[in-house]
């Protein structure tokens, strides 16, 4: 698997600087967290499903979550339950994500995740995938807490044990206890000693801002971003600082769901710059992102980003055209990051584009967690834009 492979051979010499390396589901769970990208999340009803599947594939989607909680009804779990396992034994059987060599072919399937609702389901699908459950890369834990997450994660181990498969966790801290304020420090502390313990089970943490904006009946509306909702976004700002820090203890963390793909009216202007399209010669590119609501997506990826989110849980294909080019390191960026990993000894140095200060420890992790975001998502070429990366990634 390679992020931009649906891109033409010859068009992806001229985008990139350094290309992205490919990756299989195999790797150092470091380098897996980071290669997520945007999660495209459905559900598990879909009659389609492992068409889908593949179809999301070629589109250069890497990860997905096949949804057993939210995304259906209570009275559709068996149903759901009963198509996913048909659809997945279906994918297997006509070859999907086979290499022949026990890992996943480039362009087969992405990454599948199946998101559960309680943790005997995780044992009974693997049960009931039997071969095709090596299609599954693992199980995404919701409304995880310290009080709920403990049979999750041993009901995760030990399918892994009982199957031979590497299966890995993506719990969402998205419940009540996360919100509130009076609780929410105590309750990010017990979770972070609990996965501690499984950390090798766990690979990133996703955040459910649809739940947590539900605590306060509030619905991002399409104009804003969810750190505009300030209830919420102090809770991303306390599971960043519990959850995920640089320090060895922490995770990737992964952005909110954008859940919004077609624009109803707008209040604010907006919220992309006209020069860098006509730069391009992309204005019908900047109305089409409008139309659909994905400016707001764009900036709330630029935010994600900022505050130490990685990836993020989309809702629909167009979305993920816009999260893997921001996820591209830029070319200035990636000069910043070697000059900062080349002095051990620490310093201060001009920018090789002479336009900031850089340090060389203050900055190093950042420099360390870019060049791992460079690995997988590559440096865009000196005089190659985000806008052209996007148009790029949403050619098919």
């Amino acid at each position: 698997m390679r992020h931009f492979d649906h891109i033409d051979t010859a068009y992806r010499k001229h985008l990139f600087h350094r290309h992205p390396r490919p990756f299989g589901r195999h790797d150092d769970p470091d380098v897996l967290a980071v290669a997520l990208g945007a999660t495209l999340y459905c559900p598990a009803t879909r009659p389609t499903l492992a068409g889908d599947i593949e179809k999301a594939a070629r589109r250069g989607v890497m990860s997905m979550v096949v949804c057993l909680e939210d995304a259906i009804a209570d009275d559709e779990v068996p149903a759901a339950e009963a198509n996913l396992v048909a659809q997945l034994r279906d994918l297997h059987a006509r070859g999907a994500g086979d290499s022949g060599a026990g890992e996943r072919s480039i362009g087969g399937v992405p990454l599948l995740f199946v998101r559960v609702r309680e943790p005997r389901q995780i044992g009974d699908i693997a049960v009931r995938l039997g071969p095709a459950a090596g299609l599954v890369s693992g199980f995404v834990l919701p409304k995880f807490t310290a009080a709920t997450g403990g049979a999750f994660l041993d009901a995760l181990e030990d399918t892994a044990d009982r199957t031979g498969l590497r299966l890995m966790a993506m719990p969402v801290i998205e419940s009540p206890d996360a919100v509130h304020s009076e609780t929410r420090t105590e309750m990010l502390h017990d979770v972070a000693r609990l996965l501690a313990k499984h950390r090798e089970l766990v690979l990133a943490v996703r955040i459910g801002a649809t739940d947590m904006s539900a605590a306060y009946g509030l619905r991002r509306p399409p104009d804003l971003t969810i750190y505009d909702i300030r209830p919420v976004a102090a809770a991303i700002t306390d599971i960043v600082n519990v959850l995920g820090r640089a320090d060895g203890s922490g995770f990737v963390l992964t952005g909110p769901v954008w859940e919004y793909f077609s624009a109803g009216e707008r209040m604010f202007k907006p919220q992309l710059r006209q020069s860098p399209f006509e730069a391009q010669r992309a204005a019908p590119l900047r109305q089409r992102l409008i139309t659909s609501d994905l400016d707001g997506l764009i900036r709330e990826v630029h935010l994600d980003k900022a505050n130490g989110l990685t990836g993020k849980t989309v809702i629909h294909p167009t979305h993920v055209a816009a999260v893997h080019a921001l996820s591209v390191v830029t070319h200035e960026e990636y000069c910043d990051a070697a000059d900062i990993l080349g002095f051990a000894g620490g310093g201060a140095m001009a920018s090789s584009y002479a336009n900031k200060m850089n340090e060389a420890k203050p900055h190093r992790a950042w420099a360390e967690r870019l060049m791992l975001r460079a690995r997988v998502f590559g440096v865009a070429a000196r005089d190659v834009t985000f806008v052209e990366l996007l148009e790029a990634a949403g050619s098919r």
